[in-house]
């Protein structure tokens, strides 16, 4: 069993930065790849970025593709989401996600374990 919380996130003006982190908790993320979505108010919860086990590959939505970066520390427990130029249109609740495979997914039924998520709020 994996617990997952998310942490960063917060109000930002456009064109700002954050870096959330998904900290691990109950065992190690060894062996799982982890990913990152959202969901906007009235909206379906979307994929934003994947990571594998091993950081071999990444993969990005095309809306944050050039903006954001995924990144992780084992040795922390820890997956980052580097977001930069971010848009009034960012705005959401992001939560990240693991799944007990090495290699990324992008749907949310791929992944087996959620945090609660953590608030983005960029004002225009």
């Amino acid at each position: 069993q994996v617990q997952l919380v998310e942490s960063g996130g917060g109000l930002v003006q456009a064109g700002g930065s954050l870096r959330l982190s998904c900290a691990a908790s109950g065992r190690t993320f060894s062996g799982y790849a982890v990913g990152w979505f959202r969901q906007a108010p009235g909206k379906e919860r979307e994929f934003v970025a994947a990571i594998s086990w091993r950081s071999i590959s990444t993969y990005y939505a095309d809306s944050v593709k050039g903006r954001f970066t995924i990144s992780r520390d084992n040795t922390k427990n820890t997956v980052y989401l580097q977001m930069n130029s971010l848009k009034s249109e960012d705005t959401a609740v992001y939560y990240c996600a693991a799944r007990l495979q090495y290699d990324l997914g992008s749907l949310d039924e791929e992944y087996d374990y959620w945090g609660q998520g953590t608030q983005v709020t960029v004002s225009s």
